[in-house]
């Protein structure tokens, strides 16, 4: 891992890992303005920041079902000059749909499933395409307690499950939804709460999570850019993301959220056959800032909807993209 990772790393986990001793309001010096009424956990609502997991963990036999829609559109390079370059015409439609069980206090466990309807190059997908699955685990290790220094802080393991759509695209090039990969992640997730001055709760998410992948194999054209007649595999690149996030409590129902992360994805390699000739290609580093800006509303501490846009600038060759999105939040 570069210096530049875990300096990101250690700056973020400090924010949200050791909060300061000013967590809460300081009393007021002014008698003629006295300290507002701080308001209580039970009086904010929450659905959850656009991207950042909790670190919470459901109560035993509780169900979460969390489905996301969004639509990913890429909009290029700027140069120095403010003009746009290699945008293409493309519209990503995708659905992701959080599906998890409290199989303990502790310990919490269930599925994601992705959908995805892709535009490009003129062309649509022949449908709705199915992308992985990915099943998730998640233990909590410490809960925090109102007054107390210690966050909520659960370990969080992920397995991708290549069930969608990969290779052997040369009639459908849009309708590649899957990676044809397993994958692991292992992340660490944590929360805590602030009392701002005005007496408000701030609440604030972090996650660091690290992703190793196995080896796809491919046959014609590819999500990884390989054409008709290529044989070979894949071998997707080590993936980091430090992801934290920030919920201010407006009022019970309204809530302002914010992401700010960083990704780095390793180079990926292709290699194989083409057309009988020796092929090889490795896909640069690329780095990313995502900012995640969000509006929750919330009906009960139970239902909640959010409505926001995942903002990529364009980054170490990254494409810069913007990507509305909406979700669902509903706990039983």
């Amino acid at each position: 891992m570069s210096w530049t990772i875990r300096r990101a790393a250690l700056a973020t986990a400090f924010l949200t890992l050791a909060p300061p001793a000013l967590a809460d309001a300081p009393p007021s010096l002014d008698p003629q303005r006295p300290n507002p009424e701080r308001q209580s956990l039970d009086d904010a609502w929450w659905t959850g920041p656009l991207l950042a997991s909790g670190a919470s963990t459901l109560p035993k036999g509780h169900i979460l079902f969390e489905p996301y829609l969004y639509d990913a559109k890429p909009y290029g390079r700027f140069d120095a000059d403010g003009k746009r370059h290699g945008a293409p015409d493309a519209d990503n439609i995708g659905s992701s749909a959080y599906m998890l069980y409290g199989v303990t206090d502790t310990l919490t466990a269930g599925f994601i499933p992705h959908l995805g309807y892709r535009r490009a190059g003129g062309r649509w997908s022949q449908g709705l395409g199915i992308g992985d699955l990915t099943a998730q685990v998640q233990y909590r290790l410490t809960q925090y307690k109102e007054g107390g220094r210690v966050p909520t802080l659960s370990v969080m393991l992920q397995e991708n499950l290549p069930i969608g759509r990969h290779d052997g695209l040369d009639e459908r090039p849009n309708d590649g939804f899957g990676s044809g990969a397993y994958a692991t992640t292992l992340g660490v997730n944590s929360q805590y709460y602030f009392w701002t001055p005005n007496g408000r709760i701030l609440r604030t998410r972090l996650n660091v999570a690290y992703t190793r992948s196995d080896t796809a194999r491919l046959k014609g054209a590819s999500v990884y850019g390989t054409a008709k007649g290529f044989a070979g595999k894949a071998q997707p690149g080590d993936s980091f993301l430090v992801n934290l996030a920030f919920e201010y409590s407006l009022t019970r129902n309204w809530v302002a959220a914010m992401d700010i992360g960083w990704q780095r994805d390793a180079s990926t390699k292709v290699t194989g056959q083409l057309d009988g000739a020796a092929f090889e290609r490795r896909y640069p580093v690329s780095e990313a800032l995502i900012l995640a800006p969000a509006v929750e509303y919330n009906f009960s501490p139970s239902v909640g909807v959010i409505v926001g846009a995942r903002i990529v600038p364009a980054g170490r060759n990254t494409t810069a993209s913007v990507t509305p999105a909406v979700a669902v939040n509903w706990v039983r």
